[in-house]
């Protein structure tokens, strides 16, 4: 008996202007943070959420979210390489390159 897996995909969210816009930024927020408060150690969480703030074009915002984390697991190479990865991604090199300096001193 094969049992198929439903795939749940996240409703398409369309808005119309930029207060809507604004209101869903700040549900997202909400729901990241929320998730953080609960599980402060999970790395994927802040990683999602800084991927959120990255589509969004807040770079300083998903700076502050990848520094928190690192707060939080400053010996997580994962996370320091995500941070990296979106320094790359984002064609801010010098960030990136400070970002893995910083790790290679902290990390063994």
């Amino acid at each position: 008996a094969d049992r198929q897996e439903s795939i749940q995909l996240d409703p398409v969210v369309q808005i119309h202007d930029a207060e809507e816009y604004q209101s869903y930024l700040r549900d997202r927020r909400k729901h990241f943070e929320d998730n953080i408060r609960y599980r402060r150690e999970h790395i994927g969480n802040w990683v999602k959420y800084a991927k959120l703030e990255e589509e969004h074009k807040e770079f300083e915002r998903a700076r502050s979210i990848f520094e928190r984390a690192l707060e939080v697991e400053p010996r997580s190479g994962e996370l320091w390489l995500r941070y990296a990865e979106f320094e790359m991604r984002n064609e801010f090199i010098n960030h990136a390159r400070n970002v893995l300096d910083r790790a290679v001193q902290l990390l063994p």
